[in-house]
């Protein structure tokens, strides 16, 4: 039997206001974006599983036949969510964490691109007469 116990004691998972396991943040402030399937797929996983702590233990042999992944995919899934701060991991034991606010962009120019007279929205009838010019 697995002795369970918080891995980061700091990080316990609370339902957010919503009223969802499932985070919003995880979306909204793009926690989620930069996973890859695998890692996404691993996470919605240990979501599922976890008690009120966020803790579960499956053995890499038991999450790889449940998710379709090798011991090499698995391996990356779980580097990936632990660089991105989503869960803690003891072998066999894992906490999936509160998500912390990702840290804000530094100030600088925007790089949103600048809209040229070439890049408005035309109405239907001047695109028409475009085409009938280049046509002609």
């Amino acid at each position: 039997m697995v002795s369970k116990r918080l891995l980061c004691p700091h990080r316990v998972r609370t339902p957010p206001p919503q009223f969802s396991w499932v985070d919003h943040r995880l979306v909204r402030d793009r926690h989620i974006d930069p996973l890859s399937h695998a890692a996404a797929a691993l996470y919605l996983f240990l979501l599922t599983v976890a008690d009120a702590h966020g803790l579960s233990y499956y053995s890499d042999r038991t999450l790889c036949r449940r998710l379709a992944l090798s011991e090499h995919g698995l391996e990356n899934a779980r580097g990936e969510l632990l660089r991105s701060d989503l869960i803690a991991y003891e072998p066999p034991l894992y906490q999936v964490l509160a998500l912390e606010p990702l840290p804000e962009p530094p100030p600088g120019p925007s790089f949103a691109p600048r809209m040229t007279p070439a890049d408005r929205a035309l109405p239907i009838k001047e695109i028409f007469q475009q085409i009938r010019e280049v046509l002609s």
